[in-house]
């Protein structure tokens, strides 16, 4: 994945804020299996031993030690020592077996323990529908014949470290260490996955790559099909077909998609009026951006702005 389309990742996960909530040790003997409920996103990285995973409405896998599992959309899933065994939920565990003190779970049977490294994170950007959709309910980073990568092993040892040790500033450290682990991550399953959707899977080819990152490049440039075939080097209509069955829609659906997520985040994180953010925006005039918001988030603009204005 060139530069320039690696920058498109880093514009869209910017925009989605993570903020890393909690990390922990687990120490599972078997028999375990613990069950975590809809809410915050979560990480299992597998120092010993095995477990597999089951997503919700997903199909189990099986993880090895030096395997990290991201779960980014918050629905729920299964972690298990064996693919048929039961598992209890996570609160009711974690009341009787976490250490809060030492940030440690010990829970189960006996040998073999399998050591896991966990975190909670969550999203805190714009409502961005468009951008989450891309991503896997589970995204898989299997070890490599040389073991884990070693970006893995150090931020997973820092983390801990950090954990274990609460100097002051370890709960910014450690928030910030998992947006680097979340964000490396899905660097690396982008680069690497093949069936990837929306935006993430037009970054995997190279013409409407050049496309996404000129339209990350300058949103609110008065653009046409016509203009993004030729950036591509592609005829019109060649390159619509091929936009939309990649990326999903079509490339003026995309931008105007793209528009009204910035739009929003504006509207939360700066002083801006409706009208300069319409403007900056690429709209001619606040009734047409008002239209195209409240048909894309269902609600207007200004009342998006009332309400930050009330939280402030």
């Amino acid at each position: 994945m060139s530069t320039a389309r690696n920058d498109v990742l880093s514009e869209v996960l910017t925009l989605i804020r993570l903020r890393g909530d909690l990390v922990y040790t687990a120490f599972l003997g078997k028999p375990w299996g613990l069950q975590f409920q809809p809410g915050a996103a979560h990480f299992h990285f597998v120092k010993t031993e095995e477990a597999w995973v089951t997503p919700a409405g997903g199909k189990p896998t099986k993880v090895s030690n030096g395997d990290l599992v991201l779960l980014p959309l918050g629905k729920g899933h299964v972690i298990t020592d064996g693919l048929y065994s039961s598992f209890e939920k996570i609160e009711t565990v974690a009341a009787a077996h976490f250490n809060r003190d030492e940030l440690v779970l010990r829970y189960g049977g006996g040998d073999p323990i399998t050591q896991i490294i966990g975190g909670f994170f969550s999203f805190e950007g714009s409502p961005l529908p468009a951008v989450m959709s891309a991503l896997p309910p589970m995204v898989h980073i299997p070890r490599g014949e040389a073991g884990s990568p070693a970006w893995l092993e150090a931020i997973s040892d820092f983390l801990i470290s950090e954990a274990q040790e609460q100097h002051p500033g370890s709960s910014l450290m450690i928030s910030r260490l998992i947006d680097l682990l979340v964000i490396r991550t899905l660097r690396s399953w982008a680069a690497t996955e093949a069936n990837r959707i929306g935006w993430l899977g037009g970054l995997g080819d190279e013409r409407i790559g050049r496309v996404l990152s000129a339209m990350h490049a300058d949103p609110s440039r008065h653009w046409t099909v016509h203009a993004f075939a030729k950036i591509a080097g592609m005829s019109r209509s060649i390159f619509a077909e091929r936009f939309t069955k990649t990326v999903g829609e079509s490339p003026l659906r995309y931008l105007s998609r793209w528009r009204l997520t910035l739009a929003a985040d504006l509207l939360r994180s700066s002083g801006l009026n409706v009208t300069e953010v319409a403007y900056r925006s690429g709209y001619a005039s606040d009734a047409a951006f008002s239209r195209a918001f409240k048909t894309h988030f269902g609600y207007a603009p200004s009342e998006l702005k009332n309400r930050q204005a009330m939280r402030s």
